[in-house]
């Protein structure tokens, strides 16, 4: 990146006027507080109506607080972006740009808590003496396997649905990618042959999702090369995926494999290795800023192959702001205890969905494509559409419901579809 842009984004991050605050988040105050009486209700002496209200029945603590439309985005800084471990503080303005996206993209407060630890035990302590605060909690850029105990433990304890971005995002859009595909090619999803390149958060929780859809031959490789049964130094996340196979390596696992989803870095899979793969390949190389193979490369080598990257200039991005948001939102508007595989699913399922409705003009443009409709260069949804919002969060609503872990119970799908479009017209300017 030139340094300009690196100039530009610096300054970008810096108060700009006499009463600008430096970052990208602050407060909005929802009601006013411009007479003694609005003073009165807003702190003493009627603030402590709400209060008494929330001590008999803590539910109420959604009706009279922003509990309701709150997430925290919570890391201790040891795996952000593509930085690695720069420690807790310097990760704070990714998890400020995170909150920026929940409220951008689905109308969710946020606030960001840098955790000043890195043992899990700490970790796990400081969120969930704090988690009854807010509607939702959202850890991001924790580094495997400590991730996965982390999640896992605070599902157990807290009382709001838990999601660790990192695993999941990629694993929800990838997913529904995967759905079209099959769609459009035909194949069995049992008979699929799945690589998967990296074996960390988003490798791990996007092989267990797959596998939920109906994979059941997945090979999963790390930096020592295919994960097999007779490894001995595998932790019990990966033991998951160890099985009796033959290959070692990348160029084993990619002949006559259906599918290779690249976690890991650049210019890991050769046009060579694409060339050996079964008719109709799908290829999601997520590395970033250089994929694990660049489109045209893969695309010169096999014409059939359908790609997907994480980059914005490519067909097929997989970005995680199709998911995190509006899953969220989903999940706070009925009250949600937990996220659910089901609840995941229905999201992938949602995208899947919307990816084969005709695509809106001002989405077209903002694409720079005229033409944009289902098939190979259109298998995922584009973050501009604001119908994801919609598709997503209604998903998710209707399937916490169906799973009881929702603590609204007079639900209606169509209502909260109607309201979800109104809020996405209020996102785009239409209201």
């Amino acid at each position: 990146m030139s340094d300009q842009f690196k100039q530009d984004s610096l300054e970008y991050h810096k108060a700009k006027g006499e009463f600008d605050t430096n970052g990208k988040i602050g407060t909005l105050i929802t009601k006013p507080c411009d007479t003694e009486k609005e003073l009165a209700m807003a702190y003493s002496p009627g603030v402590a109506f709400p209060c008494l209200e929330i001590e008999k029945n803590i539910d109420t603590a959604y009706d009279y607080t922003n509990k309701g439309n709150l997430v925290a985005v919570i890391s201790d800084g040891t795996a952000v972006l593509g930085l690695g471990d720069i420690g807790h503080l310097a990760s704070k303005p990714v998890m400020e740009g995170k909150a920026v996206l929940f409220k951008t993209f689905a109308n969710v407060d946020a606030v960001d808590i840098e955790v000043n630890t890195k043992d899990t035990e700490e970790i796990i302590e400081t969120v969930a003496r704090i988690a009854d605060t807010f509607g939702g909690i959202n850890l991001e850029d924790i580094k495997a396997p400590k991730c996965f105990e982390i999640e896992e433990r605070l599902k157990e304890i807290c009382n709001v649905p838990v999601f660790h971005d990192d695993q999941h995002g990629t694993a929800v859009i990838t997913t529904a990618g995967l759905i079209n595909v099959l769609e459009m090619t035909d194949k069995p999803v049992e008979d699929l042959k799945v690589v998967v390149i990296g074996a960390g958060a988003s490798g791990i929780a996007c092989a267990k999702m797959y596998k939920q859809l109906g994979v059941k031959n997945i090979t999963m490789l790390d930096s020592k090369g295919v994960i097999h049964s007779g490894r001995d130094d595998l932790n019990k996340y990966k033991q998951e995926f160890a099985f009796d196979t033959p290959d070692r390596t990348l160029d084993d696992a990619i002949k006559g494999a259906d599918m290779i989803l690249g976690l890991s870095g650049p210019d890991l899979v050769s046009a060579e290795q694409v060339k050996t793969m079964a008719e109709s390949p799908i290829i999601f190389a997520c590395a970033n800023p250089i994929p694990e193979i660049m489109p045209p490369v893969a695309k010169e080598a096999r014409p059939d192959v359908i790609i997907g990257t994480g980059r914005s200039d490519f067909p097929n991005q997989v970005n995680n702001v199709l998911g995190f948001p509006q899953i969220f939102r989903g999940a706070l508007d009925v009250r949600a205890t937990k996220i659910t595989e089901n609840m995941k699913m229905a999201a992938s399922r949602a995208l899947a969905a919307l990816a084969k409705e005709p695509v809106p003009e001002h989405v077209k443009k903002a694409h720079g494509r005229d033409n944009m409709e289902f098939g190979p260069d259109y298998i995922i949804p584009s973050p501009f559409d604001r119908r994801v919002l919609v598709y997503v969060a209604s998903a998710v609503a209707q399937a916490a419901i169906e799973d009881g872990v929702a603590r609204v119970k007079d639900f209606d799908i169509e209502a909260y579809k109607v309201k979800l479009q109104r809020l996405a017209d209020h996102l785009d300017g239409k209201l």
